[in-house]
């Protein structure tokens, strides 16, 4: 089992982003949270202050087997200028490992031109931003190794459909079950 690295910077939606963290968590999965920016420290789009376990600058992510993008703005725009950030997703997706973004996050997926030809969806307004894709009105996306949600209304069904991938619908389902989720 490898490491799921979620992305978080300054305006992060903070359902999206510590609901994905929680159920990933919940399923056993080792999850660490990545500031993007040079403090440790993020503030949530909501006033929020979370402190990441680690920066970007200090991960190899050799161990990755999911990485995560919450929306939330303008933490999203600030995923979408990290450099490092943007060669870690396409060597990522040149390998076709999965990478789950939602709200306004899968933008960063569409920019760098990775969700051409694949169903998508966003937060309603981001869709110009998801260059070729098929915009579909879902909560939760699944085509081939891209996971995209909607936005905050759809970050429990994101999250369970995280687990069901690297663990299982027999898991997720029994998290489901656990947490009193009723969709």
């Amino acid at each position: 089992m490898g490491t799921v690295y979620a992305f978080f910077a300054d305006g992060f939606e903070e359902v999206e982003a510590l609901t994905v963290v929680d159920v990933l968590r919940r399923a056993g999965q080792s999850v660490k949270i990545v500031s993007v920016t040079p403090d440790e420290i993020v503030v949530g789009a909501h006033e929020v202050s979370i402190l990441c376990d680690v920066n970007f600058e200090n991960c190899d992510f050799h161990d990755a087997s999911l990485l995560v993008l919450p929306g939330g703005m303008p933490g999203a725009a600030t995923l979408d200028c990290h450099e490092g950030l943007r060669k870690l997703l396409l060597s990522f997706a040149d390998r076709k490992r999965p990478i789950a973004a939602i709200c306004a996050a899968p933008m960063v997926l569409g920019k760098l031109g990775l969700l051409e030809g694949k169903r998508a969806t966003c937060y309603p307004g981001f869709e110009s931003y998801l260059a070729g894709a098929e915009c579909v009105d879902k909560p939760v996306v699944v085509d081939g190794e891209f996971i995209t949600g909607k936005g905050p209304g759809a970050a429990m069904e994101f999250a369970l459909t995280l687990v069901a991938l690297l663990d299982g619908t027999e898991k997720a389902n029994g998290l489901k079950e656990a947490m009193c989720v009723t969709f």
